[in-house]
């Protein structure tokens, strides 16, 4: 009994040493224990100037008070005679200190900047922008600058978005589900709003603002016409009263067939004038109540959601029609690109292109085409979309995946800033060499002005608003993209890092290394050398590669991997379904060519043999045979640097995040052997000796059941 009781005693004073907070994310302000640092702060911006009457400004003033207070023990003068640090709008500045801000004029709108001014007496830093937005997202990032612990004395930070819209697409459902959510409930709590404002929705305001997001699609692309209704109006305009302050627009996902599905109407048609009218007379009342209503996202003609196609008509006459209905407002229209059809026969990889690419430049300029980052859906590895490429003349919106649908959903530590990144520099070529799809998407390269990015959610009821510790790092690492796409996964990595746990560089580099090897750890152990989409049917946890017999091939993994006797892999060359055509002549002649073809994409465009000889000498069987263990391998390396974090985090974080681990390298060793004993079948060849001795055959795998499994809410078509 007296272990038991000095355990325990142990366990909480250990506790008592961290501070750190997984519902504050990465906006822990903990005290700095530096002692010198933290003078070199106090002296430096004690006594502030706040020039904001407004909510803006009232949450810039709250989030100085709070920083302060938490990272410098101190509560800031607003009233000080000579402030050491200005906070205004530059409308508000003195001339004499516009003179000595030399870049001034490179921010925009959004834009803020973060200047020193030396001055014998009294020095000063200056946080201004045009517009109170940018002013607030300026006071964020100096913070973010103590809390790196990064010198004040020569600061000068001049920053603007690159891309205009920066969303979250929560995939949440009216009665709380989550469409492939792996974090508990939705946090909206339509029952109770408009009357009950929770505490979660201003912290998911200022969560998100503190990392330039400005805008939030608050219901599932597979929508409920019901959210367009006023009694649900009056629930949305509560929302937006919030997020209002925090520089944050609403928008809701439009089902197509609303017309009807109210009652109003006989007939969705596009070109309809009464169903033209209908979505005018929508728009205004929406508007009428919510005057910074941010516009709709539709998923139209997809899966068997409803659409223009219902009628013989086009997407262009689809979004068009809502373009007009919202364009008096200043609102858009984000219309997915994600289309196939069993219908048509041709490789689902091309028909995305197929259908939209006739189109370029003929929607209004109101209308963003959103195209998610690869061809067939969030895989763990895709060759970036062609449509990317394609369509010089429409502004496309990158819609990334944030929530881990295909990358071991609630249970893997995976850093998704890397899958990002590797996205957003691949070079499309249309414009020639450079013409990366970063470049795209930000307006680099075309001549509309229109630009966005989307990020679907990962965010839900758990205490930590995301289910695994780490999954906060990929909603913070997509508001860092989505503001400057060409930032490095390595930086996201390490700021995130320090900001959500500690500055020691012996928890810092370790785990920086750790969080960017883990995407392609993943990507190893599931689907190497290009495969895709080889995982289990419905609630897409864990192999699947045998999923056949599904009411439509393109569900079914043998239609990706077409694994038999003669080899294996999905020819997309001229030789087979010809989707690499869509891609630039310089990717093409690249690609066209297994030997020329990155090994990372080898299986995505051709099917080879399995005694096929790799780069390294090897046989295609054995490379993908190496490429499973290595991905087992590695997550026992992340395991491994985990043990030696303890000193460094939360108990309670450290624990949870140490029995992921262990499912992660579970499931990664079910994924190795479920694939090998499978695909063994077809190349009648020998595991290679690393391979462990099979304590399980396949029909074990095969009947492995997860009825339950999170992330299939009871929209899903």
């Amino acid at each position: 009994m007296k272990k038991y009781i000095i355990a325990v005693v142990v366990l909480a004073i250990n506790s008592l040493s961290f501070s750190q907070n997984p519902y504050d994310l990465w906006l822990q302000y903990d005290k700095i224990e530096e002692q010198n640092v933290l003078n070199s702060y106090k002296n430096t911006i004690s006594n502030v100037f706040l020039d904001l009457n407004s909510p803006t400004g009232t949450v810039i003033e709250e989030e100085i008070k709070k920083s302060f207070k938490g990272l410098l023990d101190i509560e800031p003068k607003f009233d000080a005679k000579t402030p050491n640090l200005i906070i205004t709008t530059l409308d508000k500045l003195d001339p004499s200190i516009k003179q000595k801000l030399p870049e001034i004029s490179k921010i925009n709108d959004e834009g803020y900047l973060i200047q020193h001014i030396p001055e014998k007496k009294n020095s000063k830093i200056i946080i201004s922008a045009k517009t109170e937005k940018g002013l607030l997202y300026g006071v964020f990032n100096f913070i973010k600058q103590i809390q790196l612990r990064n010198d004040l004395s020569e600061i000068a930070i001049y920053d603007s978005p690159k891309i205009q819209k920066r969303l979250l697409n929560h995939w949440d459902n009216l009665d709380r589900s989550v469409e492939r959510g792996y974090a508990g409930f939705s946090i909206w709590d339509w029952y109770l709003l408009p009357e009950l404002i929770k505490q979660e929705y201003i912290d998911y305001a200022r969560a998100n603002a503190s990392i330039g997001i400005n805008g939030t699609v608050l219901t599932n692309v597979n929508s409920n016409a019901l959210v367009l209704s006023p009694r649900y109006i009056q629930k949305l305009k509560a929302l937006a009263d919030v997020f209002r302050p925090y520089g944050i627009q609403v928008y809701l996902t439009a089902r197509f067939s609303a017309p009807i599905e109210t009652d109003d109407l006989e007939t969705a048609d596009p070109l309809n004038a009464d169903v033209r009218q209908w979505w005018k007379n929508k728009a205004k009342e929406i508007y009428a109540e919510i005057p910074d209503f941010g516009g709709f996202l539709v998923k139209a003609n997809s899966e068997g959601q409803p659409g223009p196609n219902n009628y013989g008509r086009s997407h262009v006459d689809g979004a068009n029609m809502l373009a007009e209905a919202v364009a008096p407002y200043d609102g858009i229209i984000m219309w997915r690109a994600f289309v196939y059809s069993e219908e048509k026969p041709e490789d689902r990889a091309k028909q995305a292109y197929s259908e939209f690419k006739p189109f370029d430049g003929k929607f209004k300029d109101n209308v963003l085409v959103q195209v998610k980052n690869g061809a067939i859906d969030f895989q763990p590895r895709e060759p970036f979309h062609p449509l990317f490429g394609a369509m010089p003349n429409t502004p496309l919106m990158m819609e990334f995946q944030i929530t881990q649908e295909y990358l071991g959903g609630m249970s893997h530590l995976v850093f998704l800033p890397q899958l990002f990144e590797e996205v957003l520099e691949e070079d499309t070529y249309t414009q020639g060499k450079g013409s990366t799809v970063a470049k795209i998407i930000d307006g680099q390269l075309s001549t509309k002005k229109l630009t966005g990015m989307a990020g679907v959610a990962n965010i839900g009821t758990a205490k930590n608003w995301t289910g695994h510790p780490f999954g906060q790092a990929n909603w913070y690492g997509f508001g860092r993209l989505a503001w400057d796409p060409e930032t490095s996964a390595e930086t996201i990595a390490k700021d995130w890092l320090k900001m959500t746990f500690t500055n020691n560089s012996n928890f810092v580099d370790p785990m920086t290394k750790l969080l960017l090897e883990s995407r392609e750890a993943v990507v190893n152990y599931m689907t190497p050398l290009g495969l895709h989409h080889i995982m289990a049917a419905g609630h897409h946890q864990g192999p699947g590669p045998w999923v056949k017999d599904m009411p439509r091939p393109d569900w079914t993994s043998v239609y990706y991997h077409k694994a038999d006797a003669n080899g294996i892999g999905f020819d997309r060359t001229s030789s087979g379904s010809n989707a690499l055509a869509q891609y630039a002549p310089e990717i093409q002649k690249k690609y066209s060519d297994p030997a020329t073809t990155p090994d990372k994409y080898l299986l995505w465009f051709h099917h080879l043999p399995w005694d096929y000889k790799m780069k390294s000498g090897e046989t295609l069987w054995y490379e993908i045979a190496a490429h499973y263990q290595k991905g087992v391998e590695q997550v026992e390396d992340m395991q491994k640097t985990w043990q030696k974090m303890q000193e460094y985090v939360n108990p309670q974080v450290f624990e949870k995040t140490n029995m992921l681990l262990n499912i992660q390298l579970k499931e990664a060793k079910q994924w190795r052997n479920a694939c090998l004993l499978y695909f063994q079948q077809f190349s009648n060849m020998d595991f290679p000796d690393f391979i462990p001795e099979m304590t399980k055959d396949l029909n074990d795998y095969k009947s492995l059941k997860l009825p339950y499994a999170p992330g299939i809410s009871p929209s899903w078509n």
